[in-house]
């Protein structure tokens, strides 16, 4: 696995450019299982950054309903989902290795089969890796909620992130967000309210209950 979670950007003249990011990487120490796995796993489950976008049948060896999950931490979840619904297929982006080797690990003893993971920056996946038209759901949960106000910008719930997945969607997709954190979900129903393109699923235009198929 490639250690290069964000591409260098530079302008005209070369010189590096600073966009906003919804992260910090912190580089926590692997467990060895998590080794392992980023070691044994990754090399079959793995998807190494690449300036092209992906064939999802190709990289699932058939045809299927692709989730993609931003964020995924330790990966409990989205395993679980893909254990699940084997007749869909699922790709998890997360910026930290730890996490990573943890969801390949949890994905081995699981014995899942339909999962494929990243490690890097899913904004840069999204913009350059991921078709038009091509995914059924996109899942954020509990993204950080940069609570203080001077840190707001770098939320990742944004109208321009919120229009670049609406582009990755297929019609009828879903874009499926949570939150702990109140003020940040009053954020998100603001940020999606004013874009044209989506519905909101709450009969009373606001917030859904946690759905039974999330783990």
């Amino acid at each position: 696995m490639k250690n290069d979670v964000i591409s260098p950007e530079f302008d005209e003249n070369g010189r590096p450019l600073r966009r906003i990011r919804s992260f910090v990487r912190r580089q926590g120490r692997l467990t060895k299982g998590q080794q392992h796995a980023l070691d044994n796993i990754w090399p079959v489950m793995g998807v190494e950054f690449n300036d092209a976008p992906l064939d999802f049948a190709a990289l699932f060896g058939r045809e299927a309903p692709v989730t993609l999950e931003i964020g995924f931490g330790m990966g409990a979840s989205l395993v679980a989902m893909a254990k699940e619904k084997p007749q869909q297929n699922f790709l998890g982006i997360e910026v930290h290795s730890p996490g990573v080797g943890a969801c390949l690990a949890s994905a081995e003893e699981e014995g899942v089969q339909n999962l494929r993971v990243m490690c890097h920056d899913a904004v840069e996946v999204l913009h350059t890796m991921i078709p038009d038209n091509s995914l059924s759901m996109v899942q954020l949960f509990f993204p950080d909620p940069w609570h203080k106000a001077r840190h707001n910008k770098r939320r990742i719930v944004q109208p321009p992130f919120a229009e670049l997945v609406k582009s990755k969607l297929k019609l009828g997709g879903v874009f499926h967000m949570a939150t702990d954190w109140e003020q940040y979900a009053e954020h998100m129903l603001e940020v999606m309210s004013s874009l044209e393109g989506y519905r909101n699923r709450s009969e009373s235009n606001d917030y859904v209950p946690r759905p039974e198929s999330r783990p």
